[in-house]
């Protein structure tokens, strides 16, 4: 691993950019638009290493001026970071306060850089994204539709509906046009499709929002997909392991996929049966078996194989 020298605390806005530099014990502000992030990208000394919170689309554009530049970076929790914050006696919360504790945080556990972003996945995942919320979308008129008797109501939400299909489907086609043109994701979906309980839209969803599918280890893309149960100990206390954190969207699919599995292939259904009777709890059983799913989803695009 990499030791940097510098580690540049980040606090970000929708409009500005706080950063602290350790070296200099200097703070200073950038516009969070594309021409000032190159700039301020361009600028940073060599062994310079980046941390900021993830926040949602506020940091796309400064992570795409860090790959163009080539400086590595990492996205930290924001939650963890409010915990290191207060470990280390910082309760006041500003921007020059947080720019500060994530380059201190930076320092001390030197975070691995983030895969540089692809352009391609992210429209991937945009696409995705909205055709999840126009589903969501229809889902819910649908229930408008079943919670009223009156005529005029009912045409006006079959119309909706009608509609919401067509985009849904319009967004479908031109996802996987998409996919298409992506470098080996093509492939990638017609390896997960492979397995049972994976459609077209679920293979869709592990592409889009899990790029790190196939590169890391069993228990790290369990974590990832919040399916990694978490002891809960203490002195002779045994307590109930559960799982949390993760991604809720790749967990939701996964769930469906394994009841897909339970019921297509008889070892997933075995392995269902046995998790069931020894913990007295079929959603248990169906989460352990969502978690069997994805480490083997990860194992065939790590060695580039069909399920078997």
């Amino acid at each position: 691993m990499t030791i940097h020298q510098t580690y540049i605390g980040c606090d970000i806005a929708k409009a500005v950019i706080d950063v602290f530099d350790p070296l200099s014990r200097r703070f200073s502000r950038v516009a969070n638009e594309p021409a000032a992030l190159a700039g301020f990208a361009a600028g940073l000394a060599p062994g310079s290493f980046v941390v900021f919170e993830a926040t949602g689309h506020h940091d796309k554009a400064l992570r795409h001026a860090f790959a163009r530049a080539g400086i590595p970076c990492a996205r930290l929790n924001p939650m963890m970071v409010r915990r290191f914050a207060q470990a280390r006696g910082r309760l006041a919360k500003t921007d020059r306060v947080d720019a500060r504790i994530l380059s201190e945080m930076g320092a001390m556990f030197r975070p691995d850089a983030d895969t540089p972003p692809c352009p391609g996945r992210e429209r991937l995942a945009a696409l995705a994204r909205r055709r999840d919320q126009l589903v969501a979308t229809r889902a819910l008129e649908l229930r408008h539709r079943d919670e009223t008797g009156e005529a005029t109501v009912v045409a006006d939400i079959e119309a909706a509906i009608t509609n919401l299909s067509l985009r849904i489907a319009a967004l479908e086609a031109e996802i996987a046009s998409h996919v298409e043109t992506l470098d080996g994701l093509a492939e990638q979906a017609a390896r997960l499709t492979s397995a049972p309980g994976i459609g077209k839209v679920t293979a869709v969803t592990l592409l889009a929002h899990m790029p790190e599918l196939g590169t890391i280890s069993p228990k790290a893309i369990a974590s990832l997909a919040g399916l990694a149960p978490f002891a809960n100990d203490s002195g002779t206390r045994t307590g109930r392991r559960s799982i949390r954190g993760g991604r809720p969207r790749l967990r939701r699919a996964l769930y469906m996929a394994a009841l897909g599995a339970i019921r297509a292939n008889q070892r997933f259904k075995a392995f269902y049966q046995a998790i069931a009777q020894r913990s007295g709890s079929k959603k248990c059983a169906i989460i352990a078996v969502a978690r069997k799913l994805i480490t083997i989803l990860n194992a065939m695009i790590r060695d580039q194989k069909h399920f078997a």
